[in-house]
């Protein structure tokens, strides 16, 4: 074991006159030891996170820090320590009444020179609320301010419901996108995309879209693999996004869900043991080699740094068949809060457009609270 205790970290910048520690050290490209692995002001090497190409040319790091459920007053410290131990890609959204708080982290981090804005991939995603054209620019402005920033790198429709009753959603979807479209002719946004989506609805999109979705955002995992979604997106250049890549193990009450938790599943924890990893990072290690973008959450600096330490190493083949083959599937966040007798969605099959007979256990509850009563026998 070599490494050096006293390091240059404190004269590094990445505009020189020395970028790193080997520049300092007068070290061959290759030859530094440990003391390379954080580069200016406390900050970890972002360059060996991957990326993805997305389909106007931007890149999206696959791994992005995940914001939902984080309680006031965390997520600020939580971002500082993402980027600082390496991300560059923070999913944001107006619903988690956060954003100010990762606005101020940002201010900081960019205040201390080593990280700049065109660094960091920014997701947002609109209300359903602010789905009519008049309501959009004015949603997106005030995101921007809240993270004190002057664009987007991605704006995404947050669920395909605007709280109306009736037979289809009002204000259209349609109109929704092209709103959103104006805003990237404008400059505020870079890229658009959806979130909780069908593929129906997707295809929906693609049919009137003068710009197509870049992304689509989704929950996936080996207990909900969405393969045909994830395939329907391959073949049109949509990347996609896997959000609660863990189970999303603690939405169980929110949900009122009930059945196995993904990281107490007995092939995961074999997998992760033989590995000596942990089950969160053979999950999200599992959702690179699915082909996705990946948004683990947590707010623990340990853990957040752990999530990220997945990039060195794969799964093996028959450990990833494996995880690809676990007979559960079941939707962790529905859709049971859009749900109405009155419409325009009554049950989940009618949301996430599933044929009759279709439904796997997201749906064992529906509607306003109410259980799934088709497993009961009748004579």
């Amino acid at each position: 074991f070599q490494q050096r205790m006293v390091t240059a970290r404190y004269w590094l910048n990445p505009k020189g006159p020395y970028k790193t520690e080997g520049e300092f050290w007068d070290e061959e490209p290759g030859a530094e030891t440990s003391s390379a692995n954080e580069v200016g002001m406390g900050y970890a090497d972002a360059s060996e996170v991957p990326t993805a190409t997305l389909n106007n040319g931007r890149k999206i790091p696959l791994i992005g820090l995940g914001t939902w459920k984080s309680k006031p007053g965390e997520i600020k410290q939580a971002t500082l320590h993402a980027l600082r131990a390496g991300y560059r890609h923070v999913d944001c959204a107006e619903y988690y009444n956060n954003e100010h708080e990762i606005g101020e982290a940002l201010q900081t981090v960019f205040s201390e020179g080593v990280v700049k804005r065109e660094d960091v991939f920014l997701t947002s995603k609109l209300w359903n609320n602010h789905h009519s054209k008049e309501s959009v620019r004015p949603a997106v402005e005030k995101i921007l301010k809240n993270l004190r920033v002057s664009h987007l790198d991605l704006l995404l429709i947050h669920w395909p419901y605007t709280g109306n009753v009736g037979p289809t959603v009002q204000p259209t979807i349609r109109e929704t996108w092209q709103a959103m479209e104006a805003l990237v002719s404008e400059g505020l946004v870079h890229s658009i995309g959806v979130s909780n989506f069908s593929t129906k609805k997707v295809a929906d999109i693609i049919s009137y879209a003068q710009v197509p979705p870049s992304v689509v955002q989704v929950e996936i995992h080996p207990y909900w693999r969405q393969d045909d979604l994830l395939s329907f997106c391959g073949e049109r250049n949509i990347h996609v996004t896997a959000f609660s890549p863990l189970g999303s193990p603690d939405s169980s009450a929110m949900f009122q869900r009930k059945g196995p938790k993904l990281m107490d599943d007995p092939t995961l924890v074999s997998i992760a043991s033989s590995l000596n990893k942990s089950p969160a990072q053979c999950l999200i290690r599992w959702g690179l080699q699915h082909g996705t973008s990946i948004l683990p959450k947590s707010v623990n600096e340990g853990r957040i740094r752990s999530n990220l330490d997945v990039t060195s190493w794969e799964l093996p083949r028959a450990d990833y068949e494996a995880l690809c083959s676990l007979n559960f599937q079941q939707r962790m966040v529905t859709a049971r809060y859009w749900l109405n007798p009155k419409g325009p969605y009554k049950t989940e099959g009618e949301f996430w457009d599933e044929e009759p007979g279709a439904e796997t256990s997201s749906a064992n509850e529906v509607g306003m609270g109410y259980a799934d009563a088709s497993e009961v026998p009748t004579a």
